[in-house]
């Protein structure tokens, strides 16, 4: 089974374009990486700039609408992901559990959805996706 591990770092929606990391925290960061991959469980990792560097796509008005970052809004933003691939839910919290996090930060964990998971109607809605993912 996939899994998404989101990083949640609280504050981050605040964070200026240059926001600076510190190396003792990304070194840590980096031996949980490697720990990852050395299990054989890591597909995919991404840091993201934060929001003041970003923008958002909203159809609320039947058109598309941009609205560039930082947003008022927004209470929790994402950091960062983790795409792990693992047997159970139970071992994705175990590895997110391991993860050295601050106080300040949460991991979010959600299963990818496959196509397996889906009745045959919405398979067929579907069909072709497979060759979209690359």
């Amino acid at each position: 089974m996939r899994f998404m591990m989101l990083m949640i770092p609280l504050g981050y929606e605040t964070a200026p374009p240059d926001v600076q990391l510190d190396p003792e925290r990304v070194a840590a960061m980096m031996r949980y990486n490697e720990a990852l991959k050395d299990a054989g469980v890591l597909i995919t990792l991404d840091g993201l700039h934060p929001p003041s560097m970003g923008a958002r796509v909203s159809f609320a008005t039947g058109a598309p609408v941009v609205t560039d970052g930082p947003f008022t809004e927004a209470k929790e933003v994402l950091g960062g992901y983790w795409m792990i691939e693992v047997a159970s839910r139970e071992e994705a919290i175990a590895w997110a559990r391991k993860c050295p996090a601050s106080p300040n930060e949460i991991i979010e964990i959600r299963q990818v959805q496959e196509m397996a998971d889906f009745p045959p109607e919405v398979q067929a809605a579907a069909a072709g996706f497979g060759e979209l993912k690359k």
